[in-house]
């Protein structure tokens, strides 16, 4: 029964099924349910090996051969038939056996309730004058690293979108929002003081329904514009500078470190579906949505803002595979996406990856190895680099990510 499968049996139970209930209370007292399997286990070996005595010297006297023969005997038997063969047959279908079995080890528990018990405080005497201390069922729980290897071994039973989705759910805990946010430099914004033909034209022009607006300096957000609200004013061509301030809503900050399954939460509580990633400082780093985190969750779906491919894939080139890697990429993305082992406890794009490495702003053309990845600079612009070309590390030739595009 301890082989069986609890979250199995567990479901069992809560469709209806009796025998599944009586093996989970059974399993639930640990300490009783081995009490009386091994009670009746060593009953049944004693009397065994007493009736195998009685009857070697009533068939052969008190030879000493025939009882060593019996005695090796016995213990083969008892070996055989009552220990090996019934516990790989439990072993092998436990979780069949325990509800047939539950039926009759249930009502013997009942039965033998006084005597198991009393067992019981003796062990548990012996167990105090050892100074151990024992572990309930129900105390038995799964650690965090267990659970994924349980969803990671149930992928015969769960879909692949599934399997992903519960695994993007662990790897919550150890996210927070600058591993997702948009970087501060490909925010997109509107400065209140630019002449309203530029407002309109960005207005126009935007993929987003919620765009931050500054003042001045980009990093002096003073509300956050909600396009839906400007639509009447546009269409009556009454837009203007006060207008636009009367409509836009407190900008709403979070810190960078924030773990990103918290902030789903506090989304939640302050009804908000954006917010400016902020440092120690208050200087803003970035932006996060409540897209970017489902996104996360369930991965990258359909917008209507026209972007590069999201599935990247190895391209053949004559006997190495490479892909162009746009530098503004995430480090956890492409990790994901063509199974590299990017570090990313540092920068979180390539570009700032492959910056760091160098201590400098590399020129076009140079090659440079990171990670065991090599990598060869295409173009740099503005003190950025702009593209990178990734070749395929030998150790990856499995990969899923390694088909040629």
């Amino acid at each position: 029964m301890m082989a069986a499968n609890r979250y199995r049996l567990r479901a069992a139970a809560q469709s209806g099924k009796r025998g599944a209930r009586l093996a989970l209370e059974l399993l639930a007292k640990t300490n009783k349910l081995l009490g009386i399997i091994l009670l009746f286990n060593t009953l049944f070996n004693a009397a065994s090996a007493t009736l195998a005595g009685l009857i070697t010297v009533k068939l052969f006297g008190e030879e000493k051969w025939a009882l060593g023969t019996a005695t090796v005997a016995i213990t083969f038997v008892i070996l055989v038939f009552s220990e090996i063969t019934p516990k790989v047959i439990a072993a092998s279908y436990a979780d069949r056996l325990t509800v047939s079995v539950s039926h009759v080890l249930t009502p013997l528990l009942r039965l033998f309730n006084p005597v198991i018990t009393l067992v019981n405080l003796l062990v548990t005497g012996v167990l105090r004058l050892m100074r151990l201390k024992t572990v309930t069922g129900h105390e038995a729980q799964l650690s965090p690293q267990e659970l994924r290897a349980l969803v990671l071994e149930a992928s015969h039973f769960i879909p692949h979108q599934h399997q992903a989705m519960l695994l993007n759910l662990l790897d919550l805990e150890h996210i927070c929002v600058e591993d997702i946010m948009k970087p501060r430099g490909e925010i997109e914004a509107i400065d209140i003081g630019a002449p309203l033909e530029n407002i309109r034209e960005r207005l126009g022009t935007s993929f987003h329904r919620r765009l931050p607006v500054y003042e001045g300096d980009p990093g002096n957000v003073i509300g956050i514009l909600h396009q839906r609200r400007l639509l009447a004013d546009a269409l009556a061509g009454d837009l203007n500078h006060v207008r636009l301030r009367e409509q836009l809503a407190e900008p709403y900050f979070i810190p960078a470190t924030t773990p990103i399954y918290a902030q789903l939460q506090f989304f939640k509580e302050n009804r908000q579906r954006l917010g400016l990633v902020v440092d120690e400082y208050g200087e803003i780093e970035g932006l996060v949505t409540l897209e970017d985190i489902i996104e996360e969750i369930i991965g990258k779906f359909t917008t209507s803002m026209p972007t590069v491919s999201s599935e990247l894939t190895w391209a053949e080139e004559g006997s190495e595979k490479g892909v162009l890697v746009d530098g503004s990429w995430n480090l956890r993305e492409l990790n994901r996406a063509l199974g590299l082992s990017f570090p990313l406890d540092g920068p979180k794009t390539l570009n700032g990856l492959i910056l760091e490495h160098l201590q400098d702003i590399p020129e076009s053309g140079l090659s440079v190895k990171i990670g065991g990845v090599p990598m060869e600079i295409v173009q740099t612009q503005n003190r950025r680099i702009r593209m990178v070309k990734i070749f395929q590390p030998p150790d990856l030739a499995g990969h899923p990510g390694s088909e040629s595009g």
